[in-house]
């Protein structure tokens, strides 16, 4: 077994780590979230959002946000673009990268973006083709791959035919996410397997929630399957709205310290990570969902009181 040498985390916590976040989150907290995730070694951060601010009241600083981050010149800033106005606030704005975002149920699908899958894909296709136009590079997402709060289970081909479409369409690499956490990572390599049928495996990321603990463990089920491309968020912020129960996104703490430990490079400081990862949480006014930052921050409190 040959795990890839190197990983590329896409970093979402200032978009789907912050997007649900009930008080307001002040744009200069964001921009500096933005500029330490850079300074750490990210070289993915997801910006912001370009939706409806009636929708998401959190996004609504979008333009601004986007707008005042120091963009590193080795550093792609993707925006999330459902719909076709969306993705032309972030033109305006001077988005180079976006995203959309698919699902492989239909309930959720009607649920989330009140269409059927082949209705939103619909919907895609001309931001797709606008982007192509303005030589803009577009991300897609399907969500419920490991299963639906509504439906339950889901078929590894309907995963397929969704990824496949949005790679047809143009989108650059599709990433793949367990949005209520429920995957285990023997079903995690079926989804992929099925899925690296359709689309090239180099096209392919994960997107890992933890509700059962076992996000780390289907991203190394990934990696095994040759998986080089994962999502994760700062302190593992975020989490669903329309999956009951479910638990943020898998921090990327967590997974930097595994891919390190599986001798994995990925040009990112983890300590630098931590120390963000506990100063977003401190400005949120909770303790960082992250196992390895808990550790880390234990052990560090500890060494100082020694040295007392």
């Amino acid at each position: 077994m040959t795990l890839p040498s190197k990983v590329r985390i896409v970093e979402v916590g200032p978009r789907d780590g912050l997007q649900n976040e009930k008080k307001p989150v002040s744009t200069a907290i964001k921009v500096e979230l933005i500029r330490r995730l850079g300074a750490a070694g990210l070289r993915s951060i997801e910006a912001t959002s370009f939706v409806s601010p009636k929708w998401v009241p959190q996004m609504a600083d979008n333009a601004e946000v986007f707008a005042t981050i120091e963009k590193l010149p080795d550093v792609a800033y993707p925006v999330l673009t459902p719909n076709m106005k969306g993705f032309e606030a972030a033109l305006a704005a001077g988005a180079r990268e976006v995203a959309v975002f698919g699902a492989a149920s239909e309930s959720f699908s009607q649920k989330n973006i009140n269409c059927s899958i082949a209705e939103s894909l619909d919907r895609f296709r001309p931001i797709v083709e606008a982007a192509k136009a303005a030589e803009v590079k577009v991300r897609g997402y399907v969500s419920c791959v490991l299963g639906c709060p509504y439906e339950g289970e889901i078929m590894p081909l309907a995963v397929a035919d969704v990824a496949k479409a949005l790679i047809e369409m143009g989108c650059y690499e599709v990433s793949l996410g367990d949005t209520i956490g429920a995957g285990t990572p023997e079903r995690t390599k079926d989804m992929i397997e099925a899925v690296a049928r359709r689309i090239p495996l180099k096209k392919i990321a994960g997107h890992f929630h933890d509700t059962f603990g076992m996000a780390t463990a289907n991203i190394y089920a990934s990696l095994q399957m040759g998986i080089g491309i994962f999502d994760s968020s700062i302190a593992g912020l975020g989490g669903c709205p329309y999956a009951a129960g479910a638990s943020g996104n898998v921090a990327t703490e967590d997974v930097v310290w595994l891919l390190q430990g599986l001798g994995i490079d990925t040009g990112i400081d983890l300590d630098a990570l931590v120390d963000t990862g506990a100063w977003i949480s401190k400005q949120l006014k909770r303790e960082t969902a992250s196992r390895v930052a808990r550790a880390i921050l234990a052990r560090r409190a500890q060494a100082v009181a020694a040295a007392e």
